[in-house]
């Protein structure tokens, strides 16, 4: 007799437990030579070698499905577990062009407007991508879906999410804290994208372990960032020289993501926003690409689409 022991303290035990334990009952129907105890984040399988190894090939399919598609039910264990993975046909293009990834409970997220399919589909035929647009068209939450897609998919290793540290009509001297709590509010939301997309524990292990840092521009200075997917969001509030900066950073086998809003620059008045000149430099570079989203990709409250629209009414009839 031996065992073998599984660590899931990164994973999300009641959807992978079930009701009640119900998931662990069926797979226990499934293998009735082995015993299964399930502690807390342990799971501890007792048996002969060749039937946990058996266990094991299987049970991994089916991790490794449940971190893809955040949910299974009976169809997935009895699939997964009474096949080996090269009898399967697993769905890896999750069920749809517009489909990105499932996030926390299973929950689909989706590219819903053109011009967010358009940074789906963009981002595999290219190594750099500059989306620019107004408040509410997803260019964040599109863009941090697109890299936990390619770090759950193996495509890279790490995540890097950065913002320029500008302060948009506050003074960040006077918040309280060290330097990190004083900049986690203005990086909000991007942890806010991450929670949606991850369970709690892989995403705090990630954190710990640097799969996914989150930090200010100025800490890219200097760094070679390979096999990465990097957003530098809010690049409105960059100036020429620190995109200049940023995207010489770029190293082997890495993806990077430009965001940007050209309407809310909160730089200082004697300084100029490098998002717009840094387009018009790079425009001719053939891996790069550029997509403009307007009032049509806003899917947050339909009055939003309206105020976009009559403040850029009021800054032509400024201009």
């Amino acid at each position: 007799m031996s065992e073998k022991f599984f660590d899931l303290h990164l994973v999300d035990h009641s959807g992978l437990y079930g009701i009640k334990d119900s998931n662990i009952e069926l797979i226990r129907t499934l293998f009735p030579k082995l015993k299964i105890i399930v502690r807390g984040d342990m799971l501890k399988v007792i048996g002969e070698d060749d039937e946990i190894e058996l266990f094991y090939n299987r049970f991994q399919t089916l991790l490794e499905h449940f971190d893809k598609q955040g949910k299974i039910d009976e169809n997935d264990i009895m699939n997964l577990m009474l096949h080996d993975k090269k009898e399967l046909q697993l769905n890896d293009d999750l069920n749809g062009k517009d489909l990105i990834l499932y996030g926390r409970n299973g929950v689909p997220i989706k590219a819903r407007s053109p011009n967010q399919k358009l940074m789906l589909s963009s981002i595999n035929k290219n190594d750099m991508l500059f989306c620019i647009g107004p408040a509410g068209t997803g260019k964040t939450y599109t863009a941090v879906a697109i890299a936990v897609k390619f770090l759950k998919d193996k495509k890279v290793k790490k995540i890097i999410l950065t913002r320029p540290a500008v302060e948009a009509g506050e003074n960040l001297g006077f918040l309280p804290g060290d330097l990190k709590e004083k900049l986690d509010p203005y990086m909000q939301p991007l942890y806010d994208a991450l929670n949606d997309m991850l369970p709690a524990a892989k995403l705090n292990s990630y954190f710990e372990d640097g799969t996914i840092e989150i930090a200010p521009l100025a800490f890219m200075r200097g760094r070679t960032l390979e096999n990465a997917f990097v957003i530098l969001d809010e690049a409105q509030n960059a100036t020429l020289g620190q995109m200049k900066m940023f995207l010489t950073r770029m190293g082997e086998n890495s993806k990077f993501i430009v965001t940007g809003d050209v309407t809310q620059i909160d730089l200082p008045p004697h300084q100029t926003s490098g998002l717009l000149h840094t387009c018009k430099i790079l425009k001719d570079i053939k891996g790069i690409n550029f997509i403009f989203l307007n009032e049509t990709d806003v899917m947050r409250h339909p009055l939003v689409s309206q105020i976009i629209k009559k403040f850029e009414q009021n800054q032509k009839n400024n201009d």
